[in-house]
């Protein structure tokens, strides 16, 4: 795990204290996830990813985000109970933090300067938020909720997709196999 990434603190839904050393040598997909997003059934594409996945050393983390459209404006005991009845995640959740701007967490300031750029079509995303009226962040920003960043074995980031990338998508999965192969 890359020191940079590995010794950021982080913090669980549920108060207790983690960091990415306690995940070193899985792969990981790091995804900035919010309640109220239409993009929110995808927790249902990466719950069964985990669970695909989890035996052979994968872990998906969420960090819920209000950052975009206020679309997670719960408390964590909040979040929690809308995961697990919405959803049944069984993937670690850490607590709710910025993942842009000025208070943009650790984490996501490291993840970003590490892979700027995002595969998947963003920019139509784009296109879409400025419909309706939103001035949607350029890269080396996160775009929107629900966007992921894939961490190799080593602790290297390996991966970014663009929020409309679904935890299904062909592209992403091969991306997992290939990390967990390594």
């Amino acid at each position: 795990m890359s020191a940079d990434l590995s010794a950021i603190p982080l913090t669980r839904l549920d108060g207790s204290a983690d960091s990415l050393a306690n995940h070193q040598g899985n792969v990981l997909l790091v995804v900035n996830v919010a309640s109220q997003c239409g993009l929110t059934p995808q927790y249902e594409g990466l719950e069964k990813l985990y669970g695909q996945y989890k035996d052979k050393g994968f872990e998906v983390l969420g960090f819920p985000a209000n950052d975009f459209g206020a679309q997670e404006p719960g408390s964590n005991e909040d979040i929690a109970q809308f995961c697990s009845a919405n959803y049944g995640v069984s993937f670690p959740m850490f607590s709710k933090a910025d993942v842009t701007g000025a208070g943009q967490q650790p984490l996501y300031a490291a993840l970003t300067a590490a892979q700027p750029a995002k595969q998947g079509d963003a920019e139509s995303f784009r296109e879409r938020l400025r419909g309706f009226g939103m001035t949607p962040t350029e890269d080396p920003d996160v775009l929107w909720n629900f966007e992921k960043f894939l961490i190799g074995k080593d602790g290297q980031v390996v991966g970014r997709y663009a929020p409309t990338v679904a935890p299904d998508d062909a592209a992403l999965v091969a991306d997992i196999e290939s990390a967990l192969a390594r």
